[in-house]
């Protein structure tokens, strides 16, 4: 798949101004942040619906995990046409498009199939992310792309700020107040990017005739972007489940108050969210594939350690044991996202990085799709999480360590970049 420009047309670096080149990082990771702020409004209501609705848990889980894959699904047309129109037209588009889906949960979302259909609009504001990240990678230079890339993907900070201010802002002022936050939020910022953002110089653009589903399919034929696909579906898949479902298991297999559950999953969120640079920073000056091989397996381990604290068979508590284990697997968890997307900026061509983006990020909110199901389903069986959080540990594990040799075959024929 080749673009319209090769990466040789890519300006000298001196050429993108680094004062501007902040300024975009900035505005994108804000966008980046309230479109996630909107697509996790619903999971701090989960368990609060379960109970007005008289929901199963598979039901609840089906209500959070509705926007997760249409947001992840969302990313591979989101990609590819941000490498058409670029990020100055599709932010705007995608903070505009979300807005009504904000408005009728917030106005009409009292019964499950208005919730289920609300859920699946809001999967538009998930698509963010693959819109920002071309974007950012077009505006910074290689050695600076694993940081910067980081930096935007703490716009996931969002599903934090979404998990503080829910269920305080309903209960102060009635459950459609987030949404009306939310909804106006959008509308600013869908403002401030038509006026701010701008395109970088020189920026590669696909090719003319191109469409997003022919992209897309060429994209999926190849090897690379399968495989970084299959690595972020652990690293960031992990990361949403969690984030979506933790206040969940908490109460349930610990019956902890909903209020306190919701903000332990917003302190796991945090340190997700400030743990992703640091994988793109550590990216940028060490070898790429052995970062990640040690975060993933890092993961894993810190899941097994989960699954002992809640399976209640051996003497680990929940405090501080469990709260080691669960903070632990969030910073492996955003450190490794940020750690894929490093080696998307190096293994990739910029005319192809937004299509790349779209694959790979689908992968990634789709890998956080599945386990909020499965640990429903799970629970609802054997009224226990142990089984998930073992399954979560094996597929970090064996993630890490393909890591390791997966990649040898494209990184054979070149020695320009030794840090991958």
């Amino acid at each position: 798949m080749t673009g319209a420009r090769s990466a040789e047309a890519i300006p000298p670096t001196g050429e993108l101004d680094p004062g501007t080149a902040r300024t975009m990082l900035l505005v994108a990771t804000l966008g980046f942040a309230i479109c996630f702020w909107a697509w996790a409004l619903l999971s701090p209501l989960a368990v609060t619906l379960r109970e007005e609705l008289g929901l199963t848990s598979l039901q609840q889980s089906l209500i959070v995990a509705t926007p997760v894959i249409v947001g992840s699904l969302g990313r591979i047309p989101a990609g590819a046409l941000t490498d058409r129109l670029g990020a100055q037209v599709m932010f705007p588009a995608v903070a505009l498009l979300t807005i009504p889906a904000v408005l009728f949960l917030g106005f009409f979302g009292d019964t499950l199939t208005a919730l289920l259909i609300g859920g699946f609009f809001l999967g538009i504001g998930g698509t963010s992310f693959a819109v920002g990240v071309p974007f950012v990678n077009a505006w910074h230079p290689p050695v600076k792309r694993g940081a910067a890339l980081g930096i935007f993907g703490m716009g996931t900070i969002g599903t934090a700020v979404a998990a503080f201010t829910t269920l305080q802002l309903s209960s102060a002022f009635g459950r459609s107040a987030p949404f009306i936050l939310v909804a106006v939020l959008l509308a600013a910022y869908a403002a401030l990017a038509w006026s701010v953002l701008r395109v970088p110089p020189g920026r590669p653009t696909a090719p003319a005739g191109s469409n997003w589903l022919t992209t897309a399919l060429r994209t999926l034929a190849q090897p690379v972007p399968l495989k970084l696909a299959m690595l972020y579906a652990i690293a960031f898949g992990g990361f949403v489940a969690f984030s979506v479902y933790l206040p969940t298991y908490l109460v349930n297999n610990f019956g902890m108050a909903k209020g306190q559950g919701a903000l332990r999953m917003a302190g796991f969120v945090v340190v997700a969210v400030l743990a992703r640079p640091v994988g793109g920073w550590m990216c940028d000056r060490f070898s790429r594939t052995r970062v990640l091989s040690a975060l993933l397996v890092g993961a894993g381990l810190f899941a097994l350690l989960g699954a002992l604290v809640g399976a209640g068979t051996v003497a680990l508590a929940l405090e501080p044991v469990g709260t080691l284990a669960f903070l632990g697997l969030a910073a492996c968890l955003g450190a490794a996202a940020g750690a894929v997307f490093a080696l998307v900026s190096a293994l990739v061509e910029p005319t192809r990085v937004g299509a790349v983006t779209g694959v790979v990020g689908a992968a990634g909110g789709l890998g956080g799709f599945v386990p909020p199901l499965l640990m429903g389903a799970i629970y609802d069986a054997y009224g226990s999480y142990t089984i998930g959080l073992l399954l979560l540990a094996m597929v970090a594990i064996a993630g890490g360590l393909y890591t390791l040799v997966g990649f040898r075959k494209e990184l054979a024929p070149s020695l320009t970049d030794r840090m991958v």
